[in-house]
């Protein structure tokens, strides 16, 4: 029988919640609502859509994810990331700002969620280790550069078009710098170096509530607006209202790849950060799969709410572990500041100047921008750093979506490339112990034997990498010339072995037969054991040419020399003396 926890992880804490949780609680729930409020608008402005979304999306998923999530502390609602996604994918249907895109934009949350929860029904949620940090950081570092420079219309005062494609966006904005509007870039590089110092100084003050305000004051107090400052304008006030989602098959296939895409992209994202704050706790464990449907419910619901796609945000989540939250009431405290705010304090952000929400905005993402990552591949990891370098490349080039797919294909590419071509090792013997070492890494301190070849295979042996196991084995063999009278397999680091590599292993097997050379394994593992056996391949060898260890099969080939060298000379004496 299903226990009901399982279903709804908030019987767990709720139960037993202490008194002096809601402090904590409390005051952390109110600081990521205020931060919510103009993250909200800034987040929307990114997504293409009008700020009172933002504002429901700051809501209702929070709230489903306080009752189904089994985070304590993740803070749910719109993100930078998956807001440039959302305005990416959605354009290429409708034109920004019409009836048409905000439907799709709803709709795309109803399939995103649809997703996250299958997945993780299903418990599909290792599919998210096919994006490699690697693909990650360039994708993230990509996003964060586009998302920064589409603000400069904002920042700048001045109509740049749109656009996820780097080369036009610089060229548009180099064009038109020309008609900047001075008043809104000193607002707006005012707001960043407030921003800024905030942030390296006074960190637990929301910085982006003190900018939004004293921008409002700015603006309406020397009436800014009449010169050229873009503010946001009215904004309706009103909890949403329950509206089904339109849906039309024609635009849910076009999405569909897009909401697969965003759905991996937002719960790495949540569990990322999830998981991270996980380590500093010692009462809940987090639960992949639960967080997908927690998350997926979110999105889900929400879309009938007029919600665009939503996931864990990493400085929100922050802020709310530092200030003190211990359970989810914290999230629902968030999502009352951010309804209280519907219901009555939309009006005064009617003067707020776009140029503030666009360095919020600037601010927030240039902590997306990963240098870390790449400096430490270069040292270490050609081959990834090239994936990473080209994942970001063709994301800021060419488009978001192809960005991860190219990612994703040069990562599968990679773990395909080192699962057929494996390391593998000849091995020698440690001076005066019994152990074995790669000859290699020890060049000139190890022994070895001509008439002995000892090697290591470092993954598992099946039919991608089979035939380099035989290339390789041959390639050595030759090298050891005519006196090799032994092969010692060492199983060690096999842990799974396929029927190609039975037959393969066979087939060696018979061919170092004809050349009176034999094969002996060592180290093998339980499980290859059993399929080796089963295979008939102990047969094949004889089951004396089995070893736990390398030093057993070589101390045996070795005494069987000296046995053999003695009979030969026994014999020898014998027909001398009968002579």
């Amino acid at each position: 029988m299903i226990k009901l926890k399982n279903i709804l992880p908030i019987l767990e804490w709720l139960p037993n919640y202490k008194r002096e949780w809601l402090k904590g609680d409390l005051s952390a729930g109110i600081t990521v609502g205020i931060m919510l409020i103009p993250q909200g608008i800034a987040y929307a402005m990114i997504a293409g859509l009008p700020p009172i979304y933002g504002l429901y999306t700051a809501m209702i998923p929070q709230i489903v994810y306080a009752l189904f999530g089994t985070s304590r502390q993740l803070a749910v609602g719109p993100v930078a990331m998956d807001s440039l996604i959302v305005a990416s994918s959605v354009v290429a249907l409708a034109e920004i700002g019409t009836e048409n895109f905000i439907e799709f934009a709803i709709l795309l949350a109803f399939l995103m969620g649809t997703i996250q929860m299958l997945l993780g029904i299903l418990k599909f949620g290792f599919l998210v280790n096919f994006l490699s940090r690697p693909v990650i950081s360039g994708f993230t570092s990509a996003a964060a550069i586009i998302i920064g420079l589409n603000q400069l219309k904002h920042l700048l005062g001045v109509d740049i078009e749109r656009n996820n494609k780097i080369q036009y966006l610089l060229l548009d904005a180099f064009e038109k710098i020309k008609n900047t509007d001075w008043i809104t870039t000193l607002i707006g590089l005012s707001a960043i170096l407030i921003l800024v110092l905030f942030k390296k100084y006074f960190k637990k003050i929301p910085a982006a509530l003190v900018v939004v305000v004293l921008g409002i004051l700015v603006v309406k107090f020397f009436n800014l607006e009449t010169l050229g400052v873009k503010i946001i304008g009215e904004i309706p006030e009103g909890l949403p209202s329950f509206k089904m989602p339109v849906f039309s098959l024609e635009i849910i296939k076009e999405l569909v790849p897009v909401a697969f895409t965003l759905a991996l992209i937002a719960f790495l994202e949540a569990i990322s950060v999830a998981k991270a704050i996980e380590l500093t706790q010692t009462d809940y464990k987090v639960n992949p799969n639960k967080e997908l449907i927690a998350i997926g419910l979110g999105n889900l619901v929400g879309a009938f709410f007029q919600t665009y796609p939503a996931t864990g945000g990493l400085s929100r989540t922050a802020v709310n572990n530092d200030v003190g939250a211990k359970t989810p009431l914290a999230s629902i405290v968030s999502a009352i500041v951010v309804a209280i705010t519907l219901l009555f304090l939309t009006p005064l952000f009617y003067y707020l100047p776009k140029a503030i929400l666009a360095a919020i905005i600037m601010v927030a993402v240039s902590g997306l921008l990963d240098f870390e990552v790449p400096k430490q591949l270069l040292k270490y990891s050609i081959r990834e750093f090239m994936v990473l370098i080209i994942t970001l490349l063709v994301t800021i080039t060419i488009g978001i979506k192809e960005g991860v797919m190219v990612g994703v294909i040069l990562s599968v590419g990679i773990l395909i490339y080192r699962s057929a071509n494996p390391h593998i090792a000849i091995l020698g013997k440690v001076p005066n112990t019994h152990f074995y070492r790669n000859v290699s890494r020890f060049e000139g301190l190890l022994e070895t034997q001509d008439d002995i070849l000892v090697i290591r295979f470092d993954a598992q042996l099946f039919f991608a990498n089979v035939q380099f196991f035989k290339d390789s084995l041959a390639e050595y063999v030759a090298k050891k010339g005519t006196s090799l009278k032994l092969i010692v397999i060492d199983g060690e680091s096999i842990n799974r072995i396929d029927s190609t590599a039975v037959y393969m292993l066979k087939e060696i097997i018979s061919t170092y037969e004809t050349k009176n050379i034999d094969i002996a394994f060592a180290g093998m593992k339980g499980p290859v054991r059993d399929i080796l056996s089963k295979a008939g391949i102990y047969k094949m060898i004889g089951f004396e040419k089995c070893f736990m260890n390398v030093h057993q099969a070589v101390d045996l080939h070795n005494k069987n020399k000296v046995n053999l060298d003695i009979e030969r000379k026994y014999f020898d004496y014998v027909k001398q003396t009968n002579n």
